[in-house]
């Protein structure tokens, strides 16, 4: 094949530049559908983690994006797992959303991210909870029994803090 000139000098300056695609791209999310929650929940058997359901279009879900991101960095084996209200189409708003929060520039989200990927989401809602309405940020606190505990709204952080230190002890300097 004959490539013109201009293609030469364009391939020429993009390796000039040292322009290359990112060497480690942020995990999608995985699609949420009937049986997830099951397999969430199966994969943790015996161990203490948060569940947190947030949306895009939530107020109050980018503070409780940080807040989790905070006790994740203290205590890094707390498992968080993240699901999205929204949609599949959105997934690349939803990484950007969450890299702001729990990303460090080069390193992977250390939390593992879900997105409903069901048209009625009230069978995705009610695989969750079938007390949840869909009421957001909505928070699963899962000790070592299995049993959670759910929180709706706004999390208080002295209170997660607390849950976390019953389940983790004490961070060490406190």
């Amino acid at each position: 094949m004959n490539r013109s000139p201009l293609y030469a000098l364009c391939v020429a300056f993009i390796l000039a530049c040292g322009i290359s695609p990112p060497s480690r791209a942020a995990p999608s999310a995985k699609p949420f559908v009937s049986g997830s929650m099951q397999q969430i929940v199966g994969a943790r058997k015996g161990k203490p983690f948060i569940l947190s359901l947030w949306s895009l279009d939530c107020v109050y879900c980018p503070e409780e994006l940080n807040l989790l991101s905070r006790l994740k960095a203290r205590y890094p084996k707390l498992e968080i797992v993240l699901i999205s209200t929204d949609t599949p189409e959105q997934t690349a708003a939803i990484a950007a959303t969450l890299d702001k929060s729990f990303g460090k520039q080069g390193q992977p989200r250390r939390v593992e991210s879900w997105v409903f990927a069901d048209d009625f989401t009230e069978r995705l809602r009610h695989e969750v909870d079938r007390t949840w309405h869909g009421e957001l940020p909505r928070a699963y606190f899962y000790g070592k029994s299995g049993l959670a505990a759910a929180v709706s709204g706004q999390l208080n952080a002295a209170e997660v803090e607390r849950w976390v230190g019953q389940q983790f002890g004490p961070k060490r300097g406190q």
